[in-house]
This record gives structure tokens, sequence and C-alpha cells, in this order.
């Protein structure tokens, strides 16, 4: 059996009855580390070459990181080139932080300071792994062992950081694997290395805690993260920052749930690239804490910018569904969706909170647009469509009418397949309902008022064909309506009828909609017109003609076919 769950141990959570992060909730965001030139770019099938490391560093200062990982330039030499590049052309704005990586090896140390010579601040980020498979199987060291390497490497590090005292030197350590690794054990090389660098002396430390592999529930990896705040000497002199990555799918929940239980800072790469399944995504984190009414500390209301550099670096498409990125994260295409984010758009003023159904923030602040928000297919519905003409066509129906026109799109959704675009629900309507037969169109009216009611004198037809009615109601539409079921024998009732002024600059002023009952059969018809009685009686006029054009075409001897014809 290949399939075998058998031969997998199940994550031993950390016995802690005494947690509080559960509690805690996030108010600040954390220090941002922008990984992407490093662990980003070892990932890549094609790594970055020099200009696309310069135009992703550049949007990473653009957007607001001060700490940002730019290569390990003792083992590449272009991390190496790249590095001196930056420093030599003065690239780097005085509050941003570059970071480099290195393994605990005296050569590779020595050669990492080579190629920060002359930075103003940097980050010298000394690893080595210290987990239990990592010792047993692959270096074959005890415990005594792996502590050696970390307590030399820091020493290296601070040995040659005081020959280069014009830099102002911050020093990291990671337990590579650290989720792996006991935690008594890992807070034991914490401590170590702290002796070496003496934080509590004013060193800037910062300790990072990777989950190198993701090997438990984010629940599980606070608690690790708490419970070594807790042990760890001189916590208060020092920052701890996590490392996420992304083999369960929980990267970003991890990091956030660290936050919660104390760590200081985040490490992480724009859209997630990264090892395996990917790092985590500083995009989606950092959006998440915007969502919630805090301020991110970096700046991404350009998403499109964002997303068209990383693209370009990485080789690597967006996928459509990616949060807060993808083209489609803020597209519905659901009719009740579609629905509840209009009637929610209309209730909104400017100024006003964000609080509109299915779109967790305003799709504007990251540079999107509307029109992107509502789509339609054969799964859409009245809300949708109605949305769509209001949006781009100053077009109101009244609900009645969407739902019968709703229908309409459908239809041609499910015969064409695929999204139904702005333009073909317009010309849909207009072939519905405002498209006039010139033997329907609305020549003129007069109407006037006295104690018995309104008195209509309505002209109808195309010049060769002109029909003249006469009819007497409560209003002109009754009064018109009233002509009509004389001057064609027919049993004629108006259900409902409404009137929309329209904005400026449309050649119409109004929009009327109108909805009959013609011996017991619905009509519904819709005009636009300078003025609303206008609209209001070719709307009328149109609905009519539905059925006596039906009429005609089922018996074309009748009498009155030639009006039609």
């Amino acid at each position: 059996m290949s399939f075998n769950h058998q031969k997998y141990v199940a994550f031993k959570p950390v016995g802690k009855t005494n947690r509080r992060w559960p509690d805690q909730v996030i108010e600040q965001a954390p220090q941002w580390c922008a990984v992407d030139l490093r662990d980003g770019n070892q990932a890549l099938i094609k790594p970055m070459n020099v200009d696309q490391k310069q135009h992703l560093f550049d949007l990473l200062v653009k957007l607001g990181f001060k700490d940002i990982e730019i290569g390990f330039p003792a083992a590449s030499q272009p991390d190496f080139d790249f590095c001196r590049k930056l420093i030599e052309e003065n690239r780097i704005p005085d509050d941003v932080r570059i970071q480099v990586l290195t393994q605990a090896r005296q050569e590779l140390i020595a050669r990492t300071f080579e190629a920060l010579k002359g930075a103003n601040k940097a980050i010298v980020h000394v690893y080595n792994s210290t987990s239990t498979v990592q010792r047993e199987q692959v270096f074959g060291l005890d415990k005594a062992g792996i502590i050696d390497i970390a307590v030399n490497g820091a020493r290296w590090v601070k040995e040659h950081a005081e020959q280069a005292p014009e830099t102002q030197w911050a020093f990291q350590y990671s337990p590579e694997s650290f989720t792996g690794t006991e935690l008594d054990f890992a807070v034991a090389v914490i401590d170590s290395v702290n002796e070496v660098w003496r934080p509590d002396l004013g060193q800037d430390v910062i300790v990072n805690l990777p989950a190198t592999v993701e090997m438990s529930t984010p629940n599980v990896f606070a608690d690790q993260i708490e419970w070594v705040c807790d042990h760890v000497k001189h916590r208060e002199h020092f920052s701890i920052s996590v490392h996420t990555h992304n083999d369960r799918g929980c990267g970003v929940a991890a990091a956030e749930l660290a936050v919660m239980a104390g760590a200081d800072r985040v490490e992480g790469t724009l859209m997630g690239n990264g090892e395996r399944t990917g790092n985590m995504d500083l995009i989606t984190m950092a959006m998440n804490l915007y969502s919630q009414g805090i301020d991110p500390m970096v700046d991404l209301s350009g998403m499109a910018e964002i997303v068209e550099t990383v693209e370009a670096c990485t080789d690597i498409a967006t996928h459509p569904r990616h949060p807060y990125a993808g083209d489609l994260v803020f597209t519905a295409f659901s009719g009740s969706h579609q629905d509840a984010i209009r009637k929610c758009l209309a209730l909104r003023s400017e100024g006003d909170q964000w609080n509109v159904a299915y779109l967790p923030i305003d799709p504007a602040d990251l540079g999107r647009h509307y029109d992107e928000v509502v789509r339609i297919n054969s799964q859409s519905g009245k809300g949708g469509v109605a949305y769509i003409l209001e949006r781009d066509y100053d077009i109101t129906l009244p609900r009645w009418l969407q739902v019968e026109f709703s229908k309409v799109v459908q239809a041609e959704a499910e015969t064409n397949g695929g999204e139904i675009d702005s333009l073909t629900i317009h010309r849909l309507f207009e072939e519905k309902y405002l498209k006039v037969d010139a033997n329907w169109a609305l020549v003129s009216y007069d109407l006037h008022r006295d104690e018995a009611g309104v008195h209509a004198d309505v002209s109808f037809g195309s010049p060769e064909q002109k029909v003249q009615l006469k009819g007497q109601g409560s209003g002109a539409v009754e009064a018109v309506a009233e002509a009509l079921k004389a001057e064609f024998g027919i049993e004629l009732a108006v259900e409902a009828y409404d009137e929309f002024a329209l904005g400026e600059g449309t050649k119409a002023n109004a929009l009327a909609c109108i909805r009959v009952n013609i011996n017991n059969v619905h009509y519904s018809g819709a005009a636009l017109a300078e003025d609303t009685t206008s609209a209001t009686l070719q709307a009328l006029l149109s609905a009519v003609a539905q059925q006596i054009t039906l009429d005609a075409q089922r018996q074309p001897a009748h009498p009155l076919a030639a009006v039609t014809q």
C-alpha cells in the first residue's frame, strides 16, 4: 500500500496549561522583514538577475519595508555583487537596514562582512540547524556540538563587527528547524548566543524562530513561541522574529498567532514565494491587519504595480484567487452576493466606515475598480445585472423588471457560456425593452384635465400608418390604456409602472418601465425620452405592441395586422 498514513507520527504538542496568547489581540503591526531577494530568490527555477533584484528592492523600499534581506553573499557571487552594488551606488535609504544570511562558519562570516563593508546599517543573520533530525541524521552531533557551532558563529560575527564600527550593526540568530527542536534545547542555544552578543548591554539582537518546515497547527507554533518568550534570558532586551513556511497552508495564520504569543517581528515574501509551498505572504498578513483597522506600516495601495513587479521578477503568475492581489478576489458572480453588494454600496456615504457584504475591504484602497466587483455569468442574478446597468449606464430598474431581465441575461449566458460583459447586457436590454417598432413609436400626445378626469389624445405609428387614440381616465396612463383597450378590443390592466430621472450627460432625461396584463398575459415595456410622460406613454405602447404583434403573427388575417407589418 503506497498511501499509508501509519508511517507518519503526529507532532507532539507543547505541554502548556497557562497559555495567554489566545486572549491577546493584535493592535499594531509587527516589524516586517522582506526576504524576497534571498529566501524567495533561492526558490526560483531561474534566479533573479541584478536588474530584477534592483527592481524588486526598489519596490520593497517604496512600499515601506525597513528590513530587507538581500541575499547570501558568502555563498553566491551574484548575491555578493548585488550587495556591493547597493552599498557602492548608495541605493539604500538611511532608514532601511539590509540583512544578509550566513551559516555559522568562520570563512563564510568573514566573506559576509567583506560584502557589507561601508554599509550604514546592516543585519548579519547567522544560523545553524538545531532540530533533532538534523542533529542525529545530518550532522551527527550531540547537543553540545550544536551549541558550539552557534556560539562560535556568534563570536566570529561579534569580532568582525567590532572591526567595522562605522556600520550600525544588528545581529540575528536563527536556530534553523526551530519547530523540530526541543524547546528547552532551543532556549539553551539562544541563551548561549546571547551570552556572546549581550543584548542586555545594548547590542541590537534579533532571535529568529523559523518554522523552516511547517510541522504543526498554528496554535502549537504559538505555544512554542510563548514558551520560548517565557523561558529565555534577557527577553526584554532583544526582538523575537518568526519566519513561517506554508507547508500545511497555514503560514499566515501561524505568523499571526505567533505575534499574539509575543513575537515582535515577521519575515516573509510578497505573494508568498519561497521553498516548497512558499513563505509567509507579507501582503496577506499586512492586509489582514489593515482590514481590522490597524495601520500595516506598509503602503499596498498600488496592488497592480506590486503584482506586475513580482511576476516580472519571479516569473510566477499570480493566482486569480490570491488573497487581496488576485484578479477575481473582489469579484462576485453569485446572484445573491451581487444583490447584497449592490444594496450595501447604495447605502454607503463617503467617509462611512466600511461595512459591505462579501467585501472585507474597499477594493478602491488597493487601486482596484468597482467594475471588477460584479461580473455576470450564468450564476448571476437580478442584483448583479441591475448593478451593471446602474454603474455603467445610469439605468435604474424596478425590482420586478430586474427579476424579468435577469432571466434574459442568464439565458444568454447559458447559451454562449462564460461571462457576459457590460456591453452585451446593455444590448440585450435595448433589444428586449428599448427598441421601438416604428409602427408603435409615439408621435405626439395632448393631455388636459377637467372635472371628468384626464383626457388623452395620442398619435403613434409611422408616417404611412399613424393611429390616433382618444381616451379618458384618472391619470395619463389610465386614459391612454382605456384608449388602447377600445382601439384593439383587449383586456388591459396596468400592474406597475416606474419613472426614473437620468443623470446628466445622457441624451434622454427620463426612463419609464411599465408592466401590463393583457388578456391574462404579462408584458413589460421600457422607454427613454426627454420627459417622463413621453417615456411612460412609449413604454406603455411598446408593452401593448408585444401582444398585438404576437396576435397578428398567430392570426395573419386579423384586421389589425397591418398596424405591425
